[in-house]
């Protein structure tokens, strides 16, 4: 069984990179980020006629998650229950559902802008309740997992160069922190340093060139149960994805299964 994680950035804008990755990729569940979509502008006729049912937790131009399945998709939750808003409004960053013998979360952790903003503060209590949500699935004896844009380096090795995010939000002490309390819940990630390559990063801005200069960041994860890590036969970022004309400025984060 082949589960992924890809922060698409505008599934409408890449919308063809995503058919046809599906189909030379053979994936089975695809957990995307930042849709970038309505619900009704979301492409479940073109990915039905793939043989996959999705189900997408979106309400605009900004955030948006989805599940792509083609194993089944069950028992969907929309939302983080009881995550906190901001600025009055729940945004739609957390879906879950049962794909076949795996229970996954798709997640779009807040990006925290500045340490000193209010988007910080609220990274920081959307992760607690990320916490708190998850610890049910991830003591149950099945396969689970939370894939997605976490927008936290986990370790200084998971950035390019460490000096230049000195002060930066994605790699504070307290974000990191947050990570080892969900880890705390009985995950632990499952995408090891070094794969096929001495730093595996999942995100390269556009500018600067830093994709061709491999200036990067390792945001984009895969926390998962010990059924789900002991399953693991593979994992790999797939590198291809991020170049050419139209890419997201993430790549997919792939990993294999035997259940």
């Amino acid at each position: 069984m082949r589960i992924a994680t890809w922060n698409v950035n505008s599934i409408t804008a890449r919308l063809p990179r995503l058919l046809a990755w599906l189909e030379s990729s053979g994936t089975d569940v695809l957990c995307v980020q930042e849709t970038k979509c309505t619900a009704e502008q979301f492409p479940t006729d073109e990915l039905r006629e793939l043989g996959y049912a999705s189900s997408v937790h979106a309400t605009g131009r900004w955030n948006g998650v989805a599940l792509i399945s083609r194993v089944g998709l069950e028992d969907v939750v929309h939302g983080l229950p009881g995550g906190p808003g901001y600025e009055g409004v729940q945004e739609p960053r957390a879906i879950s559902a049962t794909c076949g013998p795996v229970r996954v979360w798709s997640v779009y952790v807040p990006n925290g802008r500045e340490v000193a903003h209010e988007h910080y503060a609220y990274k920081l209590r959307w992760l607690e309740a990320l916490q708190t949500a998850v610890a049910k699935d991830a003591a149950a004896e099945r396969p689970f997992a939370v894939l997605g844009d976490f927008n936290i380096a986990p370790t200084d090795d998971d950035v390019w160069d460490i000096g230049v995010f000195d002060g930066a939000t994605h790699v504070t002490a307290p974000e990191r922190a947050a990570l080892t309390g969900l880890r705390e819940t009985g995950l632990t990630d499952v995408v090891p340093r070094p794969l096929k390559y001495d730093h595996p990063f999942t995100y390269w801005d556009y500018r600067q060139l830093c994709f061709p200069k491999n200036k990067g960041m390792r945001i984009d994860l895969v926390y998962g149960n010990q059924p789900f890590a002991d399953a693991v036969k593979d994992s790999y970022v797939d590198r291809e994805e991020r170049k050419g004309k139209g890419a997201s400025d993430h790549a997919p984060v792939v990993v294999d299964l035997d259940v």
